[in-house]
């Protein structure tokens, strides 16, 4: 998100935090999404709330009638800070309800090492899906029924993984709001992350890494960007030897392979 857009997130977010405490967070979250996913179906709604000119008054009477019966106080008062705020696009109004979800479904995961936790989970289950083109189907394709693909995740990951990482897993795979599985599992790390006041770099390396490397390098990109830097390890032996690391859209290639598809693009250049 850029200008208005961004300023009015911040603020959506500080209100958030005011709210976190009192609330049940886990049904915060899951009605939340559930808010998501109305304003997906309903496009008039949608641009109608996002509507700079229109009326903040009236946008949250109109939440307030539609969703009261329906949802938490919480929620309710999540959803009519957001319809209150100025968003550029009406787009940015969803994620903003969205990300206030994806805290909402956090919340209890307090400290960084317990949002690393929620990361590592992502991240292993990303892996997973990644190797495994039948189950990638089966939770991707199109016609099969949000409830047997919720039922499949369930299956999966209940008593596995974390509460969180489960109902955004779920989440992920039954309303990818026109993601792919692995972009949206990204995502929803990407904010957590950002909650957790760190970055993500995801490593690809032919072998493992030790302990020893993975600290020297956690230090050497923590130096780099200037903020903690989470690693996520891929082994990928098809990159023959040095390693690929992402953070955000940025990509550090020092690959054998990287370096050969160079020359060839310069050769063909």
């Amino acid at each position: 998100m850029q200008g208005v857009s961004r300023t009015s997130l911040d603020e959506v977010i500080r209100r958030l935090d005011d709210i976190l405490p009192s609330a049940n967070t886990a049904t915060l979250g899951h009605e939340l999404f559930e808010v998501v996913a109305l304003l997906e179906q309903e496009h008039s709604l949608r641009r109608w709330l996002a509507d700079p000119a229109g009326s903040p008054d009236s946008k949250s009477a109109l939440v307030g009638t539609i969703l009261e019966a329906k949802v938490s106080p919480a929620t309710l008062l999540v959803v009519s800070d957001v319809v209150r705020a100025k968003w550029s696009r009406s787009r940015d109004l969803v994620d903003a309800v969205e990300q206030a979800a994806v805290l909402a479904t956090i919340a209890e995961h307090g400290s960084a090492r317990e949002l690393e936790g929620v990361e590592d989970e992502l991240f292993r289950f990303g892996r997973i899906v990644a190797g495994q083109p039948e189950l990638r189907a089966a939770l991707t394709t199109d016609g099969v029924s949000i409830e047997h693909k919720r039922t499949l995740v369930e299956n999966l990951l209940s008593g596995k993984v974390s509460a969180a990482t489960l109902a955004l897993v779920t989440e992920a795979v039954t309303r990818p709001r026109g993601r792919t599985l692995e972009q949206g599992l990204d995502h929803f790390s990407q904010l957590v992350a950002e909650r957790a006041k760190h970055y993500i770099a995801v490593v690809r390396t032919a072998v493992p890494l030790s302990e020893t490397q993975q600290s020297r390098l956690q230090t050497a990109l923590t130096r780099m960007y200037g903020r903690d830097i989470h690693l996520n390890i891929e082994i990928a032996p098809e990159i023959v030897g040095g390693l690929s690391i992402r953070v955000g859209d940025e990509v550090i290639d020092g690959t054998i392979a990287g370096r050969i598809a160079e020359i060839r693009r310069r050769l063909a250049g």
